[in-house]
């Protein structure tokens, strides 16, 4: 498992730079395509990384070698500690494009799955009528990445809020102290792909973005908040280096 390295994953995705190596290209399709490799967990071993546009709505795809959702954290009983495992899509559109303070950090699109906590308050993923106990089903969400130094050297994080800070946020945030949103968008699951399809309110912006594709395990601090959710690993990247070299087709 791969480290986030701030000195060269953030100067890759700033400086957007082009990538190219024999294992990872960008096919004919648009999609980023990356060879498989068997000492990577399978479900979370990318590729191809895929998003395509209709009107105001983009569907980001990513297929991986085994069979997508099929890995799940185990529970630890409590917030503090807590795994998350990740589909994640970071793009190059500003955070403000879906409502949070803008210039504020990476906006990416996630998939994930942590038992020991729901942060998606608004809605009831199981059907059971608690919509306070789905934490373990995969759910979206739009979060803020950040170089985030308590984290672990060299690490990213969801940007926190500070204390006393009011920040612009979603209408859906779910009222956590980090920047990140609970929009229900549901991930779609089949075989090897999962499929998460958002909606913008401004299409021409979308049209001009970039992506990349990211697995990835998050854990919540020891001390819940800051930092509150910090990356602890990167099983693949669909690009090899975090270049976003994705354009929504």
């Amino acid at each position: 498992m791969t480290r986030f390295l701030l000195s060269s994953a953030l100067t890759l995705i700033l400086a957007g730079s082009a990538f190219a190596d024999e294992d990872h290209a960008i096919n004919q399709a648009g999609a980023i395509v990356s060879a498989a490799d068997a000492s990577k967990l399978a479900a979370f071993d990318i590729l191809a990384a895929h998003a395509h546009r209709d009107g105001r709505l983009v569907t980001f795809h990513m297929t991986t070698n085994g069979v997508a959702g099929a890995e799940q954290p185990d529970p630890v009983g409590a917030l503090s500690g807590a795994p998350v495992l990740s589909y994640v899509w970071p793009t190059s559109l500003d955070p403000a494009t879906v409502g949070f303070e803008g210039g504020t950090g990476i906006l990416a699109l996630a998939a994930t799955s942590h038992p020991d906590f729901d942060d998606t308050p608004l809605f009831d993923e199981n059907n059971d009528g608690d919509p306070a106990n789905d934490g373990l089903l995969w759910h979206s969400h739009w979060v803020v990445l950040t170089p985030t130094e308590a984290c672990g050297e060299g690490a990213l994080g969801v940007r926190d809020i500070p204390e006393g800070a009011t920040p612009a946020m979603p209408a859906t945030w779910p009222g956590l102290p980090i920047f990140i949103d609970s929009p229900g968008y549901t991930p779609l699951f089949d075989g090897p792909e999962i499929a998460l399809t958002v909606p913008f309110a401004d299409s021409d912006v979308v049209a001009e973005a970039t992506y990349d594709g990211v697995t990835s395990a998050l854990r919540v601090n020891e001390n819940i908040h800051a930092p509150l959710l910090c990356v602890t690993d990167v099983f693949d990247i669909a690009s090899g280096d975090l270049s976003l070299p994705g354009a929504i087709n």
